[in-house]
C-alpha cells in the first residue's frame, strides 16, 4: 500500500503556464478523474486564486476539501466569457463532477423555437431542442439579453414574440415607430418575409443593425441625451451578447467520473487500512421534533449503494435533542 502513496505535485508553479484568456479549468484527483468544473474570464487569475495561503484560509471547507484531492489541473481556452459558460455547463454533464454538487441536472441554456409550420411563426423561448420540425437558435448563455433581444426584433420586424397561436386582437393591431405596417394590413406570405429577416438576424447577421444603433447611441450622445444613448447603448450590448457566433461543444467518448472500485482504494488508502473496505454503513440522526428523533443509515457494498439495506430507526431511550446519544443508541442497536 505504502508503494502507491506518490507525492502530491506543487501545483502553484504550473500557474504560471495558464494564459490570461477565458476558458474553462478541470480539477482532477489522483487517479486523473475530473472531480471539479469552472469558468473563468481569466483563466490565470482565476486558477492562481486556488493556491494562493491568504484565499486557502478563507475557503470554505468544501474547496479545502476539493484542493486537497486536486493532484493535476488542465484549461481549454475559448473565444469569449459566453463560450465559456457554454462549455462549462457541457463538460459538468458529461463528467458529473463530485464537487460541482450546485450545478442542478435540470439547468440548461435557453434556445429560441420558430415553427414554421404554423400560419403565424412566433418566436419562443425553450429549454430543450426537439426534432420537431422547428428551427432553433442558439444555445444563448445570456437569458437576459436573449429576451431583450427577442423584444428588439419583435419591433424592428414586427414578428410575433412569446405566446401562442394567431395573433391576437391587440397584436394585429399594435405597429412601432420601426415597423408601420400593422399585421392585419400584411398576407401571410409577407409576415413571412418579416420571419425570414428575423431569422437572418440571429444566425448572425446583425453587422448593419448594430452599426446603426451605435450611430444613433452617439447623435444621442452628442445631443446629451444621455438617457437615450444609454439605453441605446444597453441595447447594442444584448444584442451582440446574443448574435455573437459561439462554437457548438458536443459530447464526446469521456470517461466516467464514479469509479466506485477506485473510490474505496483511495479511501483505504487515505485512512491507511489494510485492504479496501467492503461493506461501509453510515448513519445521521434527524431530529423532526423534541419527541420524534430519527435515524438513517446507508449502506455500500464495495463502492456500490446497497439500498436493500438501507435502515431507518426510531430513537426509543434520548429524551429532547441530543445527536450524540441518539447516535450511541442507534450504533448500539444495530451492531449488538
Amino acid at each position: 500500500m505504502a508503494a502507491s502513496r506518490k507525492e502530491k505535485p506543487d501545483l502553484q508553479k504550473k500557474v504560471h503556464e495558464v494564459p490570461h484568456k477565458p476558458g474553462v479549468y478541470l480539477m482532477r484527483d489522483r487517479f486523473n478523474r475530473v472531480i471539479y468544473v469552472g469558468k473563468a474570464r481569466d483563466l490565470r487569475k482565476r486558477v492562481s486564486s486556488y493556491f494562493l495561503p491568504s484565499k486557502l484560509a478563507q475557503a470554505d471547507l468544501k474547496t479545502r476539501a476539493m484542493l486537497d484531492a486536486t493532484w493535476e489541473f488542465e484549461t481549454h481556452t475559448v473565444r469569449s466569457e459566453a463560450e465559456s459558460v457554454l462549455l462549462e455547463g457541457k463538460l459538468i454533464k458529461e463528467y458529473r463532477p463530485r464537487y460541482n454538487i450546485s450545478f442542478r441536472d435540470d439547468k440548461r441554456f435557453l434556445v429560441v423555437r420558430v415553427d414554421l409550420s404554423e400560419d403565424w411563426p412566433r418566436f419562443r423561448l425553450a429549454r430543450f431542442k426537439k426534432d420537431d420540425g422547428s428551427r432553433y437558435f442558439g444555445p444563448y448563455a445570456h437569458a437576459g439579453a436573449l429576451r431583450q433581444t427577442l423584444n428588439f426584433m419583435r419591433k424592428k420586424f414586427g414578428v410575433l414574440t412569446f405566446g401562442r397561436g394567431a395573433p391576437t386582437e391587440r397584436e394585429l393591431k399594435s405597429s412601432t415607430y420601426q415597423v408601420p405596417v400593422r399585421l392585419s394590413e400584411i398576407s401571410g406570405a409577407e409576415y413571412r418575409e418579416r420571419v425570414a429577416q428575423a431569422c437572418e438576424f440571429l444566425e448572425g447577421k446583425s453587422r448593419e443593425m448594430i452599426a446603426a444603433l451605435e450611430e444613433q447611441m452617439h447623435r444621442a450622445a452628442e445631443k446629451m441625451d444621455f438617457e437615450k444613448a444609454a439605453e441605446l447603448r444597453d441595447m447594442v450590448g444584448d444584442l451582440r451578447d446574443t448574435t455573437k457566433p459561439t462554437r457548438r461543444f458536443t459530447r464526446g467518448s469521456l470517461p466516467s467520473t464514479i469509479d466506485p472500485i477506485a473510490d474505496v482504494r483511495e479511501l483505504a488508502d487515505a485512512l491507511r487500512l489494510p485492504r479496501p473496505p467492503r461493506i461501509m454503513e453510515c448513519f445521521d440522526i434527524s431530529n423532526i421534533s423534541a419527541t420524534h428523533v430519527v435515524a438513517s443509515m446507508v449502506c455500500f457494498r464495495d463502492g456500490v449503494p446497497d439500498k436493500n439495506n438501507y435502515r431507518r430507526y426510531r430513537v426509543r431511550t434520548v429524551e429532547g435533542q441530543d445527536d450524540f446519544a441518539s447516535m450511541a443508541e442507534v450504533v448500539r442497536r444495530r451492531y449488538s
